[in-house]
């Protein structure tokens, strides 16, 4: 008798069948009893003698969610988490996602570039050995390899709000930006041997009672790792070891660029295992881990690998490049327009990351941990290089940064410069920056200035 009355129920509009849910919420009935396994769409009454799932009509707002968030690809365990919360948390977390699959699609089209890039530049090659009767491609593409690459990486940094002068340096071209060196372009083999001169230095701050910024500099690594949660300080020193010399392999030979981006690889993915272990005897070892942006120098190339919102400039020319992306959700709204650079720099919100090196994703203050981008970087002798992590970046703007970066003699001048700017705007944040020149090897045993 009960059973009948559910059933009277759901039949005068107080609840209705699974059936006319589905038609209402544009989920199929697979699908409802799927959601209502995992918790994720319950229904509003199940039959206990059939089984029958009855919902209320007012659910069908949520179900529309739930559809709508998988048709943009979003996994279901996220769905879950998103579906628990108010319609404002709820769109900062959908922000937050669509932002980090863009970011992950930019680097994959990077590396379609860089692919596109060097199997033409094989061609090439191959279509002048003698007896090879190979397309040759035409003549009008053999100067251009660097061109794709470009066109189809470097908007990002452009978007990014890099410095005032990049449009005055060279022109922007079909990818909108001028910085130099960008993804897809390979920097091949030096005539004249080069190498690095580097220093690096760390500092509390005015505010912070603990450091949890590390940086190294060294003749074959550039990095500096920006640590949060309680294991963030060991997060970020295990980032940076697992990036020396003796875990990638970095010897006296030069490594083709195809064998670069590999070791890129295999290094990022070290660095992401050394975070986890070295946070997992933390109490809260999820809420734990690093930015890491690193340079790895083969003596002929220079290999980037980043992640977060720590940052690398290149000072070329007298003017200074902003060769990064940050992956936080601030840059996000910059990149879609909802929030100009001036607006951005005074956004009230936290410093949501949308990647970092984590120890678990569940409950960290990143939207997901992602593998870092790695990329090639062009050099050419007289660069300078700047990495810093946000406790520089964020308060000093990239004018002050592009006068001490050039004011200063050498890098451990410049470094101490740039840790002084940071404490002038109040310290608020750990600091961490690398300064590194490119020079001539014949030179590196003789004092430069600049």
């Amino acid at each position: 008798m009960e059973r009948e009355g559910r059933a009277v129920g759901a039949a005068s509009g107080e609840l209705v069948t699974i059936g006319e849910f589905a038609r209402l919420s544009r989920l199929s009935a697979k699908a409802l009893r799927r959601y209502d396994e995992l918790g994720l769409l319950r229904p509003a009454l199940v039959d206990p003698v059939n089984g029958y799932r009855y919902y209320d009509p007012a659910q069908v707002e949520g179900a529309r969610l739930v559809a709508w968030l998988r048709r943009i690809g979003m996994p279901l365990s996220r769905i879950g988490r998103i579906v628990a919360l108010d319609a404002g948390a709820a769109a900062v977390e959908i922000r937050a996602y669509w932002a980090r699959v863009e970011a992950e699609t930019a680097a994959r089209r990077d590396l379609a570039m860089y692919l596109v890039d060097h199997l033409s530049a094989e061609g090439r090659a191959m279509s002048r050995i003698p007896g090879n009767t190979g397309n040759t491609d035409g003549t009008g593409s053999t100067g251009n390899a660097g061109g794709t690459g470009n066109a189809g990486g470097t908007g990002r940094t452009g978007s990014s709000g890099g410095a005032e002068g990049m449009g005055s340096r060279g022109g922007r071209g079909s990818s909108g930006s001028g910085v130099p060196g960008g993804p897809g372009v390979l920097g091949g083999p030096m005539e004249v041997p080069l190498a690095i001169r580097c220093a690096a230095l760390t500092d509390t701050g005015a505010v912070r009672t603990a450091n949890q910024d590390a940086a190294f500099a060294g003749p074959r690594l550039l990095a500096v790792a920006d640590g949060f949660g309680e294991g963030g300080a060991e997060a970020s020193a295990a980032a940076i070891e697992a990036l020396k010399p003796a875990a990638w392999g970095g010897g006296d030979g030069a490594l083709s660029a195809a064998d670069l981006l590999n070791a890129l690889e295999d290094t990022a993915d070290s660095a992401s295992r050394a975070v986890r272990d070295a946070v997992a005897p933390c109490a809260d070892p999820d809420g734990s881990g690093t930015t890491l942006t690193a340079m790895l120098w083969t003596g002929s190339r220079l290999g980037l690998v980043h992640i977060g919102d720590s940052r690398a400039y290149l000072l070329r020319g007298g003017e200074l490049f902003r060769i990064t992306h940050d992956h936080s959700l601030v840059q996000s709204m910059i990149d879609d327009g909802s929030l100009s650079r001036e607006e951005a720099a005074s956004h009230p919100g936290p410093a949501l990351l949308l990647k970092a090196l984590v120890g678990d994703a569940r409950s960290a203050p990143v939207a997901v941990a992602c593998r870092p981008d790695v990329r090639l970087q062009e050099v050419l002798a007289g660069d300078r290089y700047l990495l810093c992590s946000d406790g520089l970046s964020a308060v000093v703007d990239e004018a002050e940064l592009r006068a001490a970066v050039i004011a200063a003699e050498t890098p451990e001048e410049a470094v101490r410069r740039l840790v002084g700017l940071a404490h002038e705007a109040g310290g608020p944040d750990n600091v961490a920056c690398v300064v590194a020149d490119v020079v001539v090897a014949a030179e590196e045993e003789q004092p430069r200035g600049r």
